[in-house]
């Protein structure tokens, strides 16, 4: 991708290959324990050496796994020491039984690494509908003590993808009053992705010493600017979750007057992992970032982006690098929020199309070449305000519809 995710503050540093453990005082692992019949990894463990303050959300889909319940217990209570996370099983509808296995797969983890059970999240993502293979779980759960690593964080990011080409992982340096924390994320989306963190999973994790209320404000102000700008194809999963530890272990606390610039670096890591989860949407090959400005509100100008990204016309013509700017506006105008189509601005890659609602038309040879990119660039502006806003999505290719037609059968 052309795009650059490098930080524009001074006190942010990108951390070379780095991934969730890039954070002192945690440790990963990945094992394939026969839940994939591909026999590739799928089963994960992140943990801290040390009990941490623990923040969260949670899909709003009222349709969800048994992990989702009990981890909204466990935020209740601000503390968690282990993430432990299946792939290729949502564990999603299983009633009773299902829950049953879900606490199970908490406790054997928190047996195995000596802790109690309650200090261990849980996640799961697959096939909805089917019960956990508790017999390989049992097997693979023995295994991840002895696997656990602080170089662990990639092989832990290739066992949490289901149709994702690529693992997604990520970490930046923030200087603070006090010294420099870190701050590290994995994440695993590839479809079923809307703005309510839909099929996705990022786990997070820092050094710095946060306390819980704090930590899940800081979270929130991130994910609001980073995953809930997020779409692939406009559906929200049953298992989606964004969980964030914080062990201390850097030494460092987050004082009043530290909070923008750890926030500054949270959100960015989101985004990383938002931009990372949009380009490797399922079947796509473009990353696409719509920027909205000139709205009355900055939720009507994300309401505009949302409504253009989840457009099947308009992602069907990106595919076919049609520079189709019909479809980007008549998205917006559909999109519910004041609109006059005589002050609209448009610019596809800086290329301008439409200049106060009139249309500039481009070559033929210009419109042929103008999107072969895998980064695309849109640029509304409504000449009504000064709210803004961006959304990240992706084009909607044949393979799309292949993979998800072929997806359980």
């Amino acid at each position: 991708m052309k795009h650059t995710d490098q930080p524009q503050q001074s006190f942010i540093e990108v951390v070379e290959c780095g991934s969730v453990t890039s954070p002192s005082g945690f440790k990963a692992a990945g094992v394939a324990c026969g839940i994939k019949k591909s026999g590739k990894p799928d089963l994960a463990l992140i943990a801290s050496d040390a009990p941490c303050a623990f923040a969260g959300l949670l899909t709003t889909n009222r349709v969800h796994a048994a992990c989702i319940d009990i981890n909204r217990e466990r935020l209740s209570g601000g503390v968690c020491q282990a993430i432990i996370v299946n792939s290729g099983n949502a564990n999603c509808f299983t009633g009773q039984a299902g829950r049953e296995d879900a606490l199970e797969m908490c406790a054997l983890t928190a047996h195995a690494l000596g802790i109690k059970s309650g200090l261990v999240a849980g996640a799961s993502t697959g096939h909805i509908g089917e019960r956990l293979p508790m017999d390989k779980l049992r097997a693979g759960i023995a295994q991840l003590p002895g696997a656990l690593s602080p170089e662990g964080g990639p092989r832990a990011a290739q066992a949490i993808m289901t149709t994702d080409l690529v693992a997604k992982q990520a970490a930046v340096r923030v200087s603070l009053g006090g010294g420099q924390v870190t701050i590290g994320a994995v994440a695993k989306g590839s479809g079923m992705i809307a703005p309510n963190m839909a099929t996705m999973f990022c786990f997070l994790t820092t050094d710095a010493d946060v306390p819980a209320g704090t930590l899940q404000s800081l979270l929130e102000r991130a994910v609001d600017e980073s995953f809930h700008c997020l779409t692939v194809d406009g559906d929200t999963s049953t298992n989606d979750m964004v969980l964030m530890l914080a062990n201390g272990a850097g030494g460092v606390a987050v004082g009043e007057g530290d909070e923008s610039r750890f926030q500054a670096a949270l959100t960015l890591v989101c985004q990383q992992m938002a931009k990372a989860i949009a380009a490797d949407g399922e079947g796509a090959t473009k990353l696409i970032e719509i920027r909205v400005s000139g709205a009355a509100s900055n939720d009507d100008a994300r309401r505009v982006g949302k409504t253009i990204a989840n457009s099947p016309l308009f992602k069907t013509a990106m595919f076919g690098c049609d520079p189709n700017w019909g479809r980007i506006t008549a998205a917006a105008g559909r999109a519910g929020v004041p609109l006059d189509q005589a002050k609209l601005n448009l610019a596809i890659l800086e290329h301008q199309i439409v200049r106060d609602g009139e249309p500039v038309m481009l070559s033929l040879d210009d419109a042929a070449s103008l999107l072969k990119t895998d980064f695309v660039t849109i640029e509304l502006d409504l000449g009504l305000g000064t709210g803004e806003a961006v959304v990240w999505t992706c084009d909607l290719s044949y393979d799309y519809v292949r993979i998800n037609a072929d997806y359980h059968t």
